[in-house]
């Protein structure tokens, strides 16, 4: 049986996949000549991350189809209960990069909270000749300990997210499809471990007090940080956006910035991937990064293990 991962596999689920009799391909095809290769190939498995699209047209054209895999959480670019209704079966990877998103989320959150986006732009430019007012310029960071953390989508990576802020001695709230208290266990390097509940509270509550703000959801038809949220919360609140391009209103976010009731966001994803909106890429507010929450070397392979264990369960039952 042959597997093509357009998008790349890690050696690991190579590996582990060749063991079990697979002969895996990993030929990058562009999207317009994808049916013609699978076909030509009989390609039964496709495997994808967020640059290749299986639309309805891929699927009806390549009728050999019997699994797509998603190299990540998100299955927004494969059309889900199209392929199902075909009997194609559709696996994706919601435990492998949990860790690495979390990890992007204070990485922008540190670099936020002392303007380090901004530091970096300018130090080398003028790190020699304007070290004194730089310095003064970026003396006026805040500290995350004792601030609140607000955690909209409270699914695996928002309670990742929570481990880490508790563990820095931030207060944590969240809002997710249930309201309710959510019990968090941090677990320490020498096997012991403590509980700590967590309150969910509706999203239009959780942005009044929220300091900062991380949002993890799927892909959503209309926004979840508007205008008319962005003017409910905090003055001086930070936004962290490493989920899906589209679930905050980037016009929205930038006046916001404008006027001050933001004082940074971090962004990972853009409603216009991959070319996001120039203001964004040019707004000194902004701390941006493009859409690597889970491109670490060990979440691919954990990534690349979790889909040959799905495509070999499936095949080998």
């Amino acid at each position: 049986m042959k597997i093509l991962a357009n998008d790349g596999l890690a050696l690991s689920g190579l590996q582990a996949l060749e063991k079990a009799g697979f002969e895996v391909i990993t030929t990058k095809v562009a999207q317009p000549q994808l049916s013609n290769y699978i076909n030509d190939k009989d390609i039964q498995v496709l495997l994808v991350r967020s640059a290749t699209a299986v639309d309805k047209e891929i699927i009806d054209s390549c009728p050999g189809l019997k699994l797509i895999g998603r190299a990540g959480v998100g299955l927004d670019n494969i059309a889900l209960d199209y392929a199902e209704s075909k009997n194609i079966k559709v696996i994706n990877t919601p435990n492998a990069a949990s860790d690495s998103v979390a990890e992007l989320v204070f990485a922008h959150l540190f670099s936020g909270v002392r303007k380090l986006f901004d530091s970096n732009r300018n130090m080398p430019l003028e790190g020699e000749s304007r070290f004194r007012e730089l310095k003064k310029a970026y003396s006026a960071g805040t500290e995350l300990r004792r601030k609140t953390l607000g955690i909209i989508g409270f699914g695996r990576i928002g309670k990742k997210v929570a481990k880490i802020a508790l563990g820095l001695g931030m207060k944590v709230i969240a809002s997710d499809k249930t309201v309710g208290k959510e019990l968090i266990t941090l677990e320490f390097y020498n096997h012991q471990s403590i509980e700590i509940p967590i309150e969910t509270e509706p999203v239009e509550e959780l942005i009044k007090h929220a300091d900062f703000i991380s949002i993890h959801v799927p892909a959503q038809e209309t926004p979840i940080l508007s205008k008319k949220e962005f003017q409910a919360m905090k003055t001086g609140v930070g936004i962290i956006n490493t989920a899906r391009g589209g679930v905050i209103d980037e016009v929205a976010l930038l006046e916001a910035i404008d006027n001050g009731k933001v004082a940074f966001a971090g962004l990972d994803t853009y409603e216009a991937e991959p070319r996001p909106a120039i203001k964004l890429l040019m707004n000194e507010q902004l701390s941006l990064s493009p859409h690597i929450g889970a491109s670490t070397l060990e979440a691919q392979e954990r990534i690349g293990l979790e889909l040959a264990d799905g495509i070999i369960s499936y095949f080998k039952k």
